[in-house]
Order: structure tokens, then sequence, then C-alpha cells
């Protein structure tokens, strides 16, 4: 019997290819997402010099003081924008906090945007001078990249061609940049880096992630390590997508284990996207089945009460 593995796949066969091309891609990318919660892209969007640049630029900010970056944490928000302090955020159900320390980058809206003063506004680091450009233009490809892969994804599902584009469309989107530091020292009996959890939003794109320790709950109940590399992004559903297709793409449990080396540091940056507050999550047509599983509500609404469930409110 092989050994499951994580599918990888070409956005070029999508982007660039044929009808039967797209069709294939569309196909893989549905029943990656469904078999698996994850799939492992190439030769996507995000260009990679923005991507080591983004990873030069947090390092250099974890780096600094601990007072230094509590300047850019807000408590009152949740988190949801700048700096969140190491053991801050649990998994759902899990008492114990993830061995992690995060900074969070959203979308700069227009005034007019209805959404403009509904999301918090960005901060940012004023000792580092580069960093606002450029992790503007690398949530900007990963937002292109993410559209694209939901509109290749509403095909397989059934659902007009606009309508994931109308859902993200000023979403409320996060880049989420990571730094684990080495657990020499530190107490982790009941710790993990990121312990067991399924994400919030609708689909997660993780690029370039260093020292992965990144494994999936299989569907026979074993863990399975995620394997990618560093040009590739991994593709995760979140809770979100589930919600909206009533399990048949659901959220996948997954993981960021503890490394054999504690004296190593980890980093990565997912890219997690979410449609606008107002974006109703309930069920697909296409998705009823033998009955709709979950009660309507808002993304604005869900988001809210996973904050508090993560320990962020």
């Amino acid at each position: 019997m092989a050994q499951r593995a994580v599918p990888h796949l070409s956005l070029k066969a999508y982007t660039e290819g044929g009808p039967e091309d797209k069709q294939q891609f569309i196909d893989q990318l549905y029943e990656g997402l469904k078999d698996y919660g994850f799939i492992v892209l190439r030769d996507h969007l995000v260009d990679q010099s923005l991507v080591d640049q983004a990873y030069k630029l947090f390092t250099e900010f974890f780096k600094l003081p601990l007072e230094s970056k509590l300047r850019y944490y807000d408590a009152k928000i949740g988190g949801q924008r700048g700096y969140t302090p190491f053991k801050t955020e649990h998994a759902k159900d899990n008492p114990h906090p993830d061995l992690k320390e995060f900074w969070h980058v959203g979308r700069e809206l227009a005034p007019t945007s209805p959404y403009y003063n509904v999301y918090p506004a960005n901060v940012w680091v004023e000792e580092i001078p580069q960093f606002k450009d450029n992790l503007n233009k690398l949530y900007q490809a990963m937002d292109r990249t993410g559209v694209v892969l939901l509109e290749a994804l509403g095909k397989a599902l059934n659902v007009p061609s606009h309508f994931f584009r109308d859902m993200v469309a000023d979403g409320n989107s996060i880049l989420r940049a990571i730094h684990y530091p080495p657990i020499k020292g530190l107490e982790v009996k009941d710790s993990v880096r990121a312990a067991a959890h399924e994400d919030i939003n609708l689909i997660t794109l993780l690029v370039g992630a260093t020292n992965s320790g990144l494994e999936l709950l299989d569907r026979d109940g074993t863990w399975l390590k995620v394997e990618s590399g560093p040009d590739e992004i991994v593709v995760d559903t979140g809770d979100m997508m589930s919600r909206l297709t009533n399990n048949v793409l659901p959220a996948t449990t997954h993981r960021v284990v503890n490394p054999d080396q504690p004296g190593e540091a980890r980093y990565s940056m997912p890219y997690f996207v979410h449609p606008h507050s107002d974006a109703s999550l309930a069920c697909l047509e296409s998705c009823v089945g033998e009955g709709v599983q979950y009660p309507p509500i808002t993304a604005g609404e869900f988001l809210m009460e996973r904050l508090r469930e993560i320990g962020l409110y």
C-alpha cells in the first residue's frame, strides 16, 4: 500500500493551461482538499524575493527587545493587527498556550470601503523602514493567489463564477508572521509550538516555512507530515469553508510539533483568507446533501466567536 502524501499541484495548469489542464487542476484541488484538507502549490503568483525579504524583516523585528515589541501590542483588538506576545494564544479547547509570538498584517482599505472602520487599522514597525512596503506587496501577492484558488474551487462546488471573488472583496484576510523561539530551557511538558487545531477562515496559504514540523491529522487518525519546498505554498481549508460546504471540504486538524533540536527557532508566514464581515456562511446549495449541519452565521460573527475561544479576546 502506497504511503499517503499531500498532493502537489502547479497553479500554472489552471492559469496558463488549456481546458483539460484547467479541469484537471480543479478536480485535483477539490479532491486533495476533500481527502487531506491540504494541498501543496507550486508555480504560484508570489515572488520568492518578497517572501525572502519578509522573513528577513520579521527576523529583525522578533529580535527587538520585548519592551519595543510590546509598543505594537493592543490587547483590546484581540491581536488582530500588530504584535501578539509569546504564550498568548492557545488552541480551541486547549488551556495550554502555544510556544509562539506573532505579527498580523491586514488589508489596507480605502476610506470609501464599508469596512474601513470595521477592521482594525494596520500598525507598522517604526524601527524597520522597509517593513510597510514589503509586507503590503507580499499581502497583495498572497491575496491574488488566494482569489485564483477560490475561483477554481468554486467551479468544483458549482457556485457562480463571481461567488468567492465577491465574498473576499474587501475581506478581513490576515498575513501572520510567526516566530517559534528555541525551546531550550522552556517548560514544554504541556505546550507545543502550535497545538492541534483547525484554522478559522476559508483557506490558508502558508509560504516558505523554516524547519517545518507541520503535521496534519489524517482520516485514519494518524499524524502525517506535510512536506514542502521553500518556493511552494501549503494550502489548507478552514472552518469557514467547512461551514459553507457542510463538511464536504472539512477543516483538517493540524499542529506544529516541537523540534528534535531544542536550540532551533522556526518562522512561518500563513495568509488566512477571510470573507468580508457581512458575508454569509450559510451552506451552499450544492452541499446540502442529507441536511444542513450548521446554523447560518456571518463571517464577522464567527470570527469574533473564535477569537474568544482561542484566548485573544
